[in-house]
């Protein structure tokens, strides 16, 4: 009978018992090997005391529990890796796996009480929850003013009193709602004005490529017969049917982010922008026509660039900067030709040429300084040249953007919730490669500001405008709380520009070169204008 019941154990058994049999027999002999090295349980020593007739208790035995791991060796076990054993043993190890997966990315059903899912930290007590001011009124209001009428009328300074009721008397465009001013398809990047001053036109670059172009002198329709009907005192609500959306105009020009912008100073008509995409171009608007100026030679070269502006003196020479930390020179005269200089080992977020005296240029960097730099000292082997340091100053964190005003004055935003003003009298006449102090780099207004923009809105950044028309150095800057802020190089502030339909943070915002006319862009590729 014995013997019928061997025949009837299966090859698969007969292998299963074979390990067990071949894993009992190697940790014995590890065992012995781990005893005779000194590595196992030693004996304890014995006692020098007599031995006692008291009758010991009988140890308790410890039932060991056998931990099987969970995953192993084939090879160890005897299975050889094309057998079938070896192919049932991978599948069930692959199928636990897959529902282990499945079981922790399932979904929550039904109601939670805090209390019962709470992972780590202090045991949840509804009553005296730090959450318990925002569950007894409410969320904090988004759109919170931190500056208005109040702060203007107790402005004791006539002067300052007056350009303060200047810029907050700027109104948002009225033609159309800014969440009905949808001049890009994806996230804003980079804005900007035509320098024209008697029709306000908006470029826009998004981070798909794309450049939109927005006349702002137009008017919808509803609007114009809003007009009429309250001239003529008759009921509003006839203006607001067939209400179309405003003409806007897109360009793709780039693969990537458009960066940034700038028109030349010589010719209104050409505008070159700059792109993540490793390229810069030149938009003919009298050509209708898009031109590459730069780009890498070799196409599968990644070499995104931040940042791109033009010597006013010499409006030949292009500048840029990429985000591995390096600055770059091009004469669009003799396409091809490049200086490069390494200014940081991290990411230049942005960088200013000074306006005045356009050999001096200010770096921002990820390494949380700010730089100045003298193009016209020059020093170094070839392929590794690098222009005089004239200073830098250093951020608790990375500095985000730095921008220089035609008064020799650098603004910076950086993630420590700051704008800095930076001033440096009389930049003129320095001589080349002039060594700053510490002293000298150090801010002259420091403005406490919420600089925190997260993933979904773009960078915040300190922008002058180019050419005032009353002479008095300003800045404007997106506000989280869905206002533009605007400053002036004192670091008083002038307005908090806001308004009705502004549905997302204007986060890129821009002056007009001449004009008190304020644009900004959200991350929605949505279009909020004052004027």
């Amino acid at each position: 009978m014995a013997k019928k019941v061997a025949k009837e154990i299966s090859d698969y058994e007969q292998q299963r018992l074979a390990n067990i049999a071949q894993r009992d027999k190697l940790l014995k002999q590890l065992a012995l090997d781990a005893s005779s090295a000194g590595l196992g349980p030693g004996q304890k020593p014995k006692s020098a005391k007599p031995p006692t007739t008291q009758r010991k208790k009988p140890a308790v035995k410890k039932v060991k529990e056998e931990i099987v791991p969970r995953r192993t060796s084939s090879r160890i076990a005897g299975i050889e890796a094309d057998s079938e054993v070896a192919k049932r043993k991978a599948e069930d190890e692959y199928v636990a796996v897959q529902e282990a997966a499945r079981v922790k990315r399932q979904r929550i059903s039904g109601p939670l009480d805090l209390g019962e899912v709470q992972v780590a930290g202090k045991a949840w007590d509804k009553n005296a929850s730090f959450l318990q001011s925002i569950v007894d009124g409410g969320a904090r209001n988004t759109k919170e003013r931190t500056f208005g009428e109040q702060e203007v009328k107790e402005t004791t300074d006539k002067e300052l009193r007056a350009l303060r009721e200047k810029m907050s008397a700027l109104e948002l465009y009225d033609g159309f709602e800014p969440n009905r001013i949808k001049i890009t398809p994806e996230r804003i990047y980079s804005l900007g004005f035509h320098p024209d001053i008697e029709k306000p036109l908006v470029f826009a670059g998004d981070k798909m490529g794309n450049l939109g172009l927005f006349d702002a002198s137009q008017q919808s329709p509803a609007s114009v017969k809003r007009e009429r009907v309250k001239a003529e005192d008759q009921d509003e609500e006839e203006a607001e049917e067939d209400d179309p959306n405003p003409d806007i105009t897109s360009f793709h020009l780039h693969g990537r982010t458009i960066s940034s912008f700038q028109f030349s100073p010589n010719n209104p008509s050409h505008l070159y922008t700059s792109s993540y995409d490793s390229s810069i171009r030149l938009l003919d608007l009298t050509k209708s026509s898009s031109t590459e100026i730069y780009a890498p030679t070799d196409t599968s070269v990644d070499e995104p660039i931040s940042g791109v502006e033009m010597d006013p003196h010499s409006p030949h020479l292009l500048y840029f900067s990429r985000l591995d930390g390096h600055v770059g020179r091009t004469d669009t005269r003799t396409p091809g030709t490049v200086d490069i200089f390494q200014l940081s080992e991290k990411k230049i977020g942005g960088f200013s040429l000074n306006p005045s005296c356009p050999h001096f240029i200010a770096t921002a960097s990820l390494d949380r300084t700010m730089r100045i730099w003298d193009l016209r000292k020059i020093s170094g082997r070839k392929g590794a040249q690098l222009p005089a340091l004239c200073g830098e100053h250093e951020s608790r964190l990375s500095v985000s953007h730095a921008a220089f005003n035609s008064a020799g004055q650098v603004a910076t935003a950086s993630y420590d919730d700051t704008v800095k003003i930076h001033t440096f009298e009389g930049m003129s006449g320095w001589s080349a490669g002039l060594d700053l102090t510490e002293r000298d780099m150090a801010p002259s207004s420091i403005i406490r500001h919420n600089n925190q923009t997260g993933r979904w809105v773009t960078i915040l950044r300190a922008q002058w405008q180019l050419n005032p028309s009353d002479n008095v150095q300003r800045f404007c800057i997106g506000n989280m709380n869905r206002f533009v802020d605007i400053y002036t190089s004192k670091g008083e502030q002038l307005a908090q520009l806001g308004g009705d339909g502004i549905t997302a943070v204007p986060a890129v915002a821009q002056f007009h070169p001449t004009n008190d006319w304020v644009a900004s862009g959200t991350a929605s590729g949505k279009l909020c204008l004052w004027m």
